[in-house]
């Protein structure tokens, strides 16, 4: 059995940053992954304003602007009659007013490795956490399994970051209130040429919803079916699925058919959810642990990094002199970061019942939108601070208590 002043089970953008800033705060911290790797494709990689604000804080920013990435600077959907601007992000206040696409794994590795120039992180691989340590009331760290068998982690505070399907958090009882959602998402990529459309974009018609976004060398796309939807789509064979991308999106009509088999493809089942309570004594719990985001406006990346920048702001300080974290201290977090998080998810539900949920059912006309609301005063500025900012962006006040190695 060892011992940490803080153990995080999740190595995702909620877990990776919080363990950054504990780490140069002078913090004892482990980060413990499941996954040999960070490759998983088709996960979240929006990285907007408000995560870019944070890199810049913390000294990242220069180092993750040389990773490939494509930059957004408006947000669009496409109808059978034209184009809607959705947000204009080139007038956002701030230094930046874009949204990177950066696949996820990228922005994890930069993350941890910075995590890794401070002498009090540490990153275990291959470890699945399937259970916390209780002394009466409280939790007090983590077993998890690694090739090398059981082990056992205690710690001051335990940390739940490892996603919508927490074992850290079932374990402890914790169980979210499901809010629901009308879709699920197919994830799959076809080969980008150069000739090809530059922005990312949804494509919406009666019956059909994608989002197409804009990988450089290849598109990535979602193709949006109704909840529980796939079995159906998969029975149909792979026609299915290229013929929609043909219809929707003619300049990849050929190149549909370079799609081989369902064996290519991720499906995303969409949950939208969040917990009445985040913490325990010893034990909180951050990002989609806590609050499932839909994938609606791509924002759940950048609401688990502003959970982790909130937790490290009000915990860093009495960690790193080894004090006894209160609950009451957890329960400010939870109280710092429900406000965005439950307005957030009242956006993306209102954007799933009056768009996605008609716009699947194959209505005539699924929208009726003026062409720019980025022109409109109000809407448009709401739009775009709400897309690129959020609701309640956080800034990180931690100072740094750590000599890098």
């Amino acid at each position: 059995m060892t011992r940490n002043t803080c153990v995080i089970a999740g190595g995702g953008p909620a877990g990776a940053v919080l363990a950054l800033l504990l780490a140069r705060s002078g913090v004892e911290v482990t980060l413990l992954e499941k996954h040999a790797d960070f490759l998983r494709d088709f996960r979240g990689d929006t990285i907007h304003p408000s995560t870019l604000e944070v890199l810049d804080e913390i000294g990242l920013a220069e180092e993750f602007h040389r990773i490939p990435h494509h930059k957004a600077h408006a947000m669009a959907m496409e109808t059978d009659e034209g184009s809607i601007r959705i947000a204009d992000l080139s007038n956002l206040t701030g230094k930046y007013r874009y949204i990177a696409f950066v696949p996820q794994w990228d922005f994890l590795n930069l993350v941890t490795t910075a995590a890794a120039r401070y002498p009090g992180f540490r990153l275990v691989m291959n470890a699945e956490v399937h259970d916390v340590i209780r002394e009466g009331n409280a939790v007090r760290g983590v077993r998890y399994r690694d090739p090398d068998g059981e082990h056992e982690l205690r710690a001051t505070l335990t940390v739940a970051a490892d996603g919508r399907h927490s074992d850290v958090r079932e374990a402890a009882g914790l169980v979210p209130v499901e809010h629901g959602a009308p879709m699920d998402v197919v994830w799959f990529r076809l080969p980008r040429e150069a000739a090809d459309p530059e922005k990312t974009f949804l494509r919406l018609s009666a019956g059909h919803m994608m989002v197409v976004i804009n990988r450089e060398t290849y598109w990535q796309l979602a193709y949006l079916i109704p909840k529980g939807g796939f079995d159906a789509l998969r029975s149909r064979g792979i026609e299915a699925l290229r013929e929609p991308v043909a219809t929707l999106l003619p300049f990849l009509g050929e190149r549909a058919g370079l799609l081989p088999d369902f064996d290519h493809v991720s499906v995303l089942s969409v949950a939208l959810n969040r917990l009445r309570r985040w913490h325990r004594p010893g034990l909180l719990v951050i990002g989609d642990a806590a609050h499932a985001m839909s994938p609606v406006f791509g924002v759940g990346i950048n609401l688990a990094v502003q959970d982790a920048v909130a937790a490290a702001n009000l915990l860093a300080g009495p960690l790193a002199d080894g004090a006894e974290i209160p609950e009451s201290l957890l329960a400010a977090v939870q109280r710092r970061r429900t406000p965005p998080t439950v307005v957030t998810q009242f956006a993306q539900r209102v954007v799933q019942t009056m768009l996605i949920r008609p716009a699947l059912a194959g209505g005539d006309r699924p929208v009726r939108l003026p062409r720019d609301l980025s022109r409109l005063p109000v809407i448009g500025a709401l739009a775009r601070r709400f897309i690129g900012l959020g609701v309640l962006p956080e800034h990180v006040k931690t100072p740094v208590r750590s000599h890098r190695v």
